[in-house]
């Protein structure tokens, strides 16, 4: 007797919106498919990323605060243009398609790219490691080629992961389990990428030529998108059931402005919903009424106004997207901390010893590889031990919540960039010590010296990186989770964009009136400590915020199981509890 076609229950379908069968359709078995284009992806942006500020100051003859500010400033147009991206593909056109036309403009961008450093036309001319002054056109092409890149990465980066999340349904408690680990795993792929692209690129691109340290990417993400389009057979597509979501966000709070003088109804069943039979017949998901922002509700009463009132599931989703944006705000300073990564901590490299051996020298941004080590030792390590152990103690299915992970995530940053202010307390006795002036002369001081700063790093985004990446995908609407996974990118171009302000800024407040800069061209002749002292202390301000936002934050409920509201205790102590439903 054939055994019965059993299809997924989340609403999931083939390419041509057709239901797809459990058992044939995917889990790790699409997404094994996803992984390669993550690892290529990945290692094309720090192939670039890691090393762009030594380009920009070697070969394009920029200053160093010029140099910090447009890596910043292209690092953070890559980590915001997934706005427009998930936008379209929530409301559009799909995951699928929004990735596919986005994977497309991001290759001719890499390729744009190795044509910059490599047709003698468009590059500055070199003899003996000393580049001419650019051209103007030179420039201009240099930078269309990475901005190609960004506006690619606009659709791939909220896309990809997000796409890779829907193979898991979330009514299957066997998938639901597995789907768990698909953050911590996915990211662990990423990890591999950057690994290879701070250790293998950087030392190509310095030593063997940079249009080969741009060719080997360019050519693995054409590869890794052929064996993604290998595995159409197997994915699963969301049905895109949301109106304008944009409109809705907005419309919300103006028409909560405008019924400011109405009072809300006691009875929440009086405020406007549509019957449960319309959320059934089109798919769509009903919200229930909670008790947080009860400003909003306001949206919602029913008025012999012309205005027409929004949904209870309409402010529900303003809510849930209000929260969010709560939580957002606290993550920028931890973002502005990471920037240093690909622009001070390798500016503070080059001034350091980096010889091993007699012959072999260490590229200063190949220490970014200790922070993608770190990572790589440590997601299997907090996967396979550290979550069980918890779920033990807690009885929570990931250990402890999003936002304790977070929370310590936050923590380990502040002692890596207080571990680099000490750090460079260090070098500066070494330069005072041995009356060292020259930018050019080298301190003799190992750049392992470097290795914590990087290493604690690494540590941190194993509960900072990934929770935010999945706390973003988890509380969003089930209808935005492309757009709420861009709370994690836009949080991370933003931190770079204020990374790049506060360089600028500090550089002008302590260089005016002949004054000495913390940031000058001649780092053995700046304070970097102050600096990285500076952004210690907005670091423990900021994370007095985070705590305030996390007491305040209500989870969302899932079909399964309700959660609570109340003060997340970052003890790891169950939540204090009020209904929440979907």
């Amino acid at each position: 007797m054939e055994a019965a076609k059993v299809y997924t229950q989340d609403g999931t379908v083939d390419l041509q919106g057709r239901p797809v069968l459990a058992s044939r359709t995917g889990r790790w078995k699409a997404c094994s498919f996803l992984l390669g284009y993550e690892a290529f992806e990945r290692m094309a942006f720090y192939g670039i990323a890691s090393n762009l500020v030594n380009y920009l100051t070697t070969r394009l003859h920029e200053d160093t605060i010029s140099s910090v500010r447009n890596v910043n400033n292209w690092s953070g147009s890559v980590w915001i243009t997934p706005i427009a991206g998930a936008y379209i593909a929530d409301s559009y056109i799909g995951r699928f398609w929004t990735f596919t036309a986005s994977s497309l403009i991001y290759v001719l961008g890499m390729i744009l790219l190795t044509m910059a450093v490599t047709v003698k036309s468009l590059r500055p001319t070199c003899t003996n490691g000393v580049c001419n002054k650019a051209y103007s056109l030179q420039i201009a092409f240099f930078y269309t080629s990475l901005y190609t890149i960004a506006i690619g990465a606009g659709g791939t980066k909220p896309n990809i992961s997000t796409f890779g999340a829907d193979q898991f349904d979330n009514y299957s408690i066997g998938e639901k389990k597995q789907k768990v680990s698909f953050f911590n795993w996915w990211m662990f792929s990423s990890f591999l990428g950057a690994l290879f692209a701070t250790l293998g690129l950087v030392y190509i691109q310095e030593n063997l030529g940079w249009g080969l340290g741009y060719g080997i990417p360019t050519v693995g993400l054409l590869v890794s998108l052929v064996v993604f389009y290998i595995g159409t057979p197997f994915y699963r597509h969301k049905v895109i059931k949301s109106d304008n979501i944009a409109k809705d966000l907005v419309r919300v709070p103006i028409v909560a402005f405008k019924n400011r003088k109405l009072q809300c109804p006691s009875d929440i069943l009086e405020l406007h919903e549509l019957d449960s039979h319309y959320y059934k017949s089109t798919g769509k998901r009903q919200v229930h009424h909670t008790s947080t922002f009860r400003f909003l509700d306001k949206a919602a009463i029913k008025s012999c106004s012309r205005e027409s009132p929004c949904t209870v599931t309409k402010v529900e989703v303003a809510k849930r997207v209000l929260g969010l944006t709560l939580i957002w705000l606290v993550t920028l300073i931890p973002s502005t901390l990471w920037a240093q990564v690909n622009t001070l901590f390798v500016k503070q490299g080059t001034t350091l010893d980096r010889k091993l051996g007699s012959d072999f020298q260490i590229p200063a941004a190949s220490l970014g590889s200790f922070v993608t080590l770190s990572m790589l030792v440590s997601v299997p390590m907090y996967d396979q031990y550290f979550v069980p152990f918890m779920r033990k103690k807690t009885g929570d299915p990931r250990g402890i919540t999003i936002l304790q992970r977070l929370g310590i995530g936050f923590v380990i940053q502040i002692v890596a960039v207080a571990v680099a202010s000490a750090v460079e307390v260090k070098r500066m006795r070494v330069i005072k010590e041995f009356n060292i002036t020259s930018p050019k002369q080298v301190v003799p001081m190992s750049i392992f010296w470097l290795l914590p700063q990087y290493s604690l790093l690494g540590i941190g985004d194993v509960f900072n990186a990934i929770g935010l990446l999945e706390f973003f995908y988890d509380q969003s609407p089930e209808e935005m989770q492309s757009l709420g996974t861009t709370f994690f990118t836009s949080g991370i171009g933003l931190g770079n964009f204020l990374n790049s302000f506060l360089v600028t800024m500090i550089d002008k407040i302590t260089s005016k009136g002949g004054g000495k800069s913390w940031i000058g061209d001649n780092l053995n002749d700046s304070r970097l400590d102050y600096y990285y002292g500076f952004l210690v202390v907005i670091s423990v301000v900021n994370m007095g915020l985070f705590l305030l936002a996390a007491c305040k934050y209500v989870y969302k409920s899932d079909d399964t199981k309700e959660f609570g509201g109340g003060c997340v205790q970052m003890e790891a102590k169950a939540l204090d509890t009020s209904p929440l439903t979907l």
